[in-house]
């Protein structure tokens, strides 16, 4: 019965309105021109009315990741690199939040794939490091990244709790559940995926709403938002499929992006709709957290 209890929202509740932005584009092998365009289309979501703001993965590069080629490691830059530092004098000038997907050189031999979060007095809020990397045929990030070791975090910004995941680590709910724990009301998941070029269109379908289903169940499970904004463009026989999305805390799309085509769109969300959902439909309150032990192991031997 509480399914279509949901279906209307409660008048008493007050409104969280907030102007989410999302940015969905191809890339060239020129850096520096990759991070000038952003900075535009950061512009024009601004002007649109963001508040919120995320970009791609590994936004300001091609996705290297399909070859292992050490030169590829000259691309990375410090969390405190020029190009992050302009991106926050830009979040202080339009007054808007900015999530930035970078390849992050931590040390010496230590690379991560990680997302700066900026607020919007250009202040760094922090750096969430992709825990999950997936070693596939065109995905070899474990040549890349090192694991991220800094957990999984909530991002207190001037308009709403924000937690961010990267890529693979969408498709497991314990990253999930644990960073809507920490208290954020939207989940990011910037991400680079695609199909081979030539791929049955069938089987590409079949991949895409499997990947989406996937998110829009976080946002269901946790009562939170999804946002979920991918790339476009051919790089070396893999078409990324672009498709870049918004669900709310029941899952519902609310947005989608085409699957072929650069979108700077703003969505307006209601984060009130967290709490109202989570009321209604309390998996957090019936979570057995004393059953759950055995999550921590590799697999249970039979």
């Amino acid at each position: 019965m509480a399914a279509y209890i949901c279906n209307k929202i409660d008048p008493k509740v007050p409104n969280q309105k907030i102007n989410v932005g999302i940015v969905q584009t191809y890339c060239t092998a020129d850096k520096a021109e990759n991070t000038e365009r952003f900075k535009q289309l950061i512009t024009k979501a601004a002007r649109n009315g963001a508040n919120i703001i995320c970009l791609q993965e590994l936004y300001n590069t091609l996705y290297f990741c399909n070859i292992e080629e050490y030169e590829n490691f000259l691309l990375a830059e410090p969390s405190d690199s020029l190009n992050n530092k302009q991106m926050a004098t830009l979040c202080k000038e339009l007054s808007v939040v900015l999530v930035v997907p970078y390849f992050e050189k931590r040390a010496s031999g230590i690379f991560h794939n990680s997302a700066l979060v900026i607020d919007a007095d250009g202040s760094i809020l922090g750096n969430y490091r992709k825990q999950h990397i997936p070693d596939d045929p065109g995905y070899y990030e474990k040549f890349y990244f090192t694991p991220g070791d800094g957990g999984y975090k909530c991002f207190n910004t001037k308009y709403g709790n924000i937690g961010v995941l990267i890529c693979w680590d969408q498709w497991f709910p314990e990253a999930s559940r644990l960073t809507a724990m920490t208290g954020a009301e939207i989940l990011f998941y910037p991400t680079a995926i695609g199909w081979p070029v030539g791929q049955d269109e069938k089987l590409n379908r079949k991949e895409f709403e499997a990947w989406q289903t996937m998110m829009r169940s976080h946002a269901i499970a946790n009562g939170v938002h999804v946002v979920a904004v991918n790339r476009v463009g051919e790089e070396n026989d893999n078409s990324f499929w672009g498709g870049s999305f918004i669900a709310d805390p029941f899952g519902e799309i609310i947005y989608q992006a085409p699957h072929y085509e650069e979108t700077v769109h703003v969505q307006q969300a209601d984060l009130s709709l967290t709490g109202y959902f989570r009321e209604r439909w309390p998996f957090f309150r019936d979570r057995r957290i004393d059953t759950y032990s055995d999550i921590t192991k590799l697999f249970l031997e039979q």
